[in-house]
């Protein structure tokens, strides 16, 4: 699933480092002897660091204002007097070790939900991950303490920072649309969606999106390559900026079918945010370009609906797949099937697919903080940089609220194989 992200401005991330190198390090065993605790006793301990620790700027809430990066090194420093740091390097990022007690909220989230989306991950594991896959597959935890402990006593954590040093990001949030359509054009279910056409890769770059819907020679070449047709053309650009979309198709007779609509090429134009265009137009304040924001002036302002959507020049073409297991998500850009509320895509320069990540950011309804374990499985032609994350909200409508209003401070910890610190891992 290759999906854009509405409110920052797209570009493709480039491919990831083949290694990441090691510059220092200096081993710690400190929760190793937790393996053989029992999960009461092994959660107490849990709440006994989190009680004993000097919380370090790192955990400090996005939403309120956070130390310097100077002050964050000089009380990290302070705080772990006696311990080199060690550095791993990627293309986008480094990542600095770090001790549990620094990840804001650890043994808080209901961390046996991961355990799916580990799986799913471990069925494509990058470089490293062969033993730990191996051993989650068959140590599945009974219990939230359990599934923490685990990943206390086999994984590392790592900050993740920009290559200056920066280590405060942003978090956006995305979903599957879950939509209305029809086999043939019927009532108002006019807008097509469409497959790829034959000549995709033979014209680079293929046509804009005012071109292919406006010009009546090309709709009739691209007729032939109709899937199922929408009664919205918001909703058309909804499913191609998210990459992959659900669509319950009624037939004539009256019966329904569920079908995936799954990535399959672009136009190789570039993407420009609806919701940038509408702020520079003069139509929305910064701060209010949110999917049901835009979706609302769209919709009070039709006649004008067109030239907004054409300001967005990409256009994606998709491929049908039978939706399977309706409570799984789409296959993400690991080759893995997606985990509403923990999956995440990452750009592959500083994160590597089917990595455990402990992010801390901002719940989108509440501001309250959102603390939780995710896995890397997907990616995004608008989600670059160390510390940037797209987090996968689900299906539905629920889930476009939700992802339509994220957009959040972020820290993230990248969990790797304890086994594998200090090598140069891949």
């Amino acid at each position: 699933m290759v999906h854009q992200t509405i409110k920052i401005s797209s570009a493709k991330a480039a491919k990831a480092s083949s290694k990441i190198t090691a510059i220092v390090f200096a081993p710690s065993t400190r929760f190793a002897r937790f393996a053989s605790l029992r999960p009461a006793a092994a959660l107490a301990i849990l709440g006994l660091l989190a009680a004993c620790s000097t919380p370090p700027p790192s955990s400090t809430a996005p939403g309120k204002t956070a130390p310097s990066l100077g002050e964050a090194r000089s009380a990290e420093a302070e705080a772990t007097p006696q311990r080199s740091r060690q550095v791993l390097l990627r293309e986008r990022s480094r990542w600095v070790a770090a001790d549990w007690s620094e990840l804001p909220g650890w043994g808080e989230d209901r961390a046996s939900e991961l355990w799916p989306a580990l799986l799913q991950g471990c069925a494509r594991p990058a470089p490293g991950w062969a033993e730990v896959c191996a051993q989650a597959r068959v140590e599945t935890p009974q219990s939230d303490a359990e599934a923490s402990l685990w990943l206390m006593q086999h994984l590392r954590p790592y900050r993740v920072e920009s290559l200056e040093g920066e280590g405060q990001g942003l978090l956006t949030g995305y979903f599957e649309p879950q939509l209305e359509a029809r086999r043939r054009p019927q009532g108002a279910f006019q807008v097509p969606v469409h497959a790829a056409p034959a000549d995709l890769q033979q014209r680079r770059p293929y046509f804009t999106r005012q071109q292919i819907e406006s010009e009546p020679q090309l709709r009739a070449r691209l007729r032939k390559h109709e899937l199922a047709f929408l009664d919205d053309p918001l909703d058309l650009l909804v499913l191609q900026i998210q990459g992959s979309g659900r669509l319950r198709i009624s037939g004539p007779d009256g019966a329904e079918q569920w079908v995936r609509m799954a990535f399959a090429g672009h136009n190789d134009q570039p993407y420009q945010s609806v919701g940038k265009a509408l702020i520079e137009r003069g139509e929305l304040r910064p701060g209010e370009a949110s999917w049901p924001q835009i979706r609302d002036w769209l919709r009070r302002n039709p006649l004008r609906a067109s030239e907004v959507l054409w300001s967005n020049p990409r256009y994606v073409f998709f491929r049908e797949e039978p939706l399977g297991d309706p409570n799984k998500g789409p296959r993400g850009a690991q080759g893995v099937p997606l985990t509403p509320g923990r999956s995440v895509a990452v750009d592959r320069a500083s994160i590597p697919y089917g990595t455990p990540l402990w992010l801390d950011s901002l719940d989108p309804m509440s501001l309250l903080p959102l603390r939780r374990l995710t896995m890397a499985q997907d990616t995004g032609s608008a989600i670059t940089g160390a510390v940037r994350a797209d987090y996968f909200w689900g299906w539905g409508r629920e889930a476009e609220a939700q992802a339509g209003r994220m957009k959040n401070p972020l820290r993230l910890w990248a969990l790797w194989p304890a086994t594998e610190a200090g090598k140069t891992l891949y």
